[in-house]
C-alpha cells in the first residue's frame, strides 16, 4: 500500500520548501485547516493523518508497531521519503512534537526545522520532573477512557481546549475524539500518556521553537520551558492563547509565530 493512501497524504501550494503539519491525539489533519493555507503562496504544506486517525487506512493499524512512538516516527520518515523531502519544516501539535523529535533523530536530513506546539516529552512527574500528571491520575484517566470512550471524549475534549467562553471549540474536539475507533483511541492514548522522551531531547540538531500557550492543562508552561532548556540552541514562544489547541483557538498567533521563525 502507498503510504500516501495509508496515511491520507495532501499536499498543496508552492515553493521548493515543504511545511509538513502534524496532528495531536483524537484528531486529524483538519485541526491544520485554520493554520495551513496561509503558508501555501510560499511553501508546499503537506497533511497527513497517522494510522487510526482521520482517513487513514485503518487495516494497517498495527498493534505492535504501534506500541510506541517510535512506529508513529517511521511513518513519518516513510512519508518524507515517498514524497522526497529534504530540509523540510516539521510542525508537530502536542504528541506529534515528540513524534517529530524522534523522525528527525532517525532521519536528519528531512527536517532542518522543528515547530513544537504544545510539546511534553513526559506526562508523569518524576522526581524533580514536573510533567503535570502522577501516576495513578494517568492510569485513571486512561481507565475511564477504556471504559467508557464516548464519555472520556464529553469530559476530556473541553478541558484540553480550555476555552469555555467559547464552547464550539470544545464540541469540535469532543466531536474529533468520538469519531476515532474506540480501540485505538485507548492503545495511543496509552501510548502518547506513558511515553518518555526526554533523553531524546538532548540529540536534537534541527533548528527548534517551541510554541506554548497559556493554561494548557495538558502540557503546562513549565513542561514547554522543559523542552526549550535541553534541546540545544532552541527558542520559545509564549503565545497570546489559552488551552492546548491554539492552532484552532488561536490561529493567528500560531501562524505569525511559524512565520517568524522560518
Amino acid at each position: 500500500m502507498s503510504v500516501v493512501v495509508r496515511n491520507n497524504v495532501h499536499i498543496q501550494g508552492n515553493g521548493t520548501r515543504t511545511i509538513v503539519f502534524a496532528h495531536g491525539f483524537g484528531c486529524d489533519q483538519n485541526m491544520w485547516r485554520f493554520v495551513a493555507p496561509a503558508f501555501e503562496s510560499g511553501f508546499k504544506t503537506l497533511l497527513f493523518d497517522h494510522v487510526g486517525a482521520g482517513h487513514s487506512d485503518l487495516s494497517a493499524y498495527d498493534p505492535a508497531k504501534y506500541s510506541s512512538l517510535s512506529g508513529y516516527a517511521d511513518d513519518v520518515v516513510e512519508i518524507g521519503r515517498e514524497i522526497g523531502l529534504s530540509n523540510a519544516v516539521f510542525v508537530g501539535h502536542s504528541v506529534s512534537a515528540m513524534i517529530g523529535v524522534l523522525a528527525s533523530l532517525k532521519a536528519p536530513d528531512l527536517f532542518e526545522s522543528l515547530i513544537l506546539v504544545g510539546p511534553s516529552p513526559r506526562y508523569i512527574d518524576d522526581a524533580e520532573y514536573v510533567g503535570g500528571f502522577g501516576p495513578a491520575e494517568i492510569e485513571e484517566l486512561l481507565e475511564f477512557l477504556d471504559d467508557n470512550h464516548m464519555g472520556w471524549s464529553e469530559a476530556m475534549a473541553p478541558a484540553i481546549m480550555g476555552n469555555p467562553d467559547r464552547p464550539e471549540l470544545g464540541e469540535e474536539l469532543t466531536n474529533s475524539f468520538c469519531r476515532t475507533d474506540p480501540e485505538i483511541a485507548k492503545a495511543f492514548a496509552r501510548v502518547t500518556f506513558t511515553s518518555d522522551n526526554r533523553a531524546d531531547l538532548p540529540n536534537v540538531t534541527a533548528r527548534t521553537i517551541v510554541l506554548q500557550s497559556r493554561d494548557d492543562i495538558i502540557a503546562s508552561e513549565g513542561v514547554g520551558r522543559y523542552v526549550y532548556e535541553h534541546v540545544p540552541g532552541s527558542q520559545i514562544v509564549l503565545l497570546d492563547a489559552t488551552g492546548h489547541c491554539p492552532n484552532l483557538s488561536a490561529p493567528r498567533e500560531v501562524i505569525a509565530a511559524i512565520r517568524d521563525f522560518i
